[in-house]
């Protein structure tokens, strides 16, 4: 697992603030980030936005997107980071959507199934598509561990 106080120390030090938003991890990233002390001048906002609904009115992801493409996609991962960043005071966001199961898969969307995004101001959102095999726990997990990889690599 990578270290979130390491982390949240590189961040510091380049005077960078995050945001992260969350649908299928429930805001475990915002946990993991939050234990640490001291975390406020670094962790800017955390957006639980686990129904459609909440994905709309928190972070301005249009209600077409969700629509056509579905709440777990890569359009809207990127929406999700967007808004992230367009609705808070950070320089960097990450968004994970996904199936954590063990239900909720659908045809050509599997059960592990997460798409995450960063945003950074300046910068296009990039957006990676993974599958994390095993239960709900795993997923999470799993989709945790790349956040922070994300997170991390948005300093680079």
């Amino acid at each position: 697992m990578r270290d979130p106080a390491a982390l949240l120390e590189r961040y510091r030090r380049a005077g960078r603030r995050l945001a992260v938003a969350e649908s299928c991890t429930g805001g475990l990233v915002a946990a993991r980030l939050t234990d640490i002390a001291g975390s406020s001048d670094v962790v800017e906002r955390g957006f639980v936005t686990y129904s459609n609904e909440s994905k709309v009115e928190l972070l301005g992801v249009p209600a077409d997107l969700l629509q056509h493409y579905g709440a777990v996609s890569a359009q809207v991962a990127r929406a999700m980071a967007d808004g992230a960043l367009a609705h808070s005071r950070a320089d960097v966001a990450v968004s994970i959507t996904g199936i954590a199961g063990p239900g909720g898969a659908t045809p050509g969307k599997p059960v592990g199934l997460v798409y995450l995004a960063l945003a950074r101001k300046g910068s296009e959102t990039r957006v990676e598509r993974l599958h994390f095999d095993g239960d709900r726990q795993a997923v999470r997990a799993g989709a945790l561990e790349s956040a922070l990889e994300l997170l991390d690599s948005a300093l680079d």
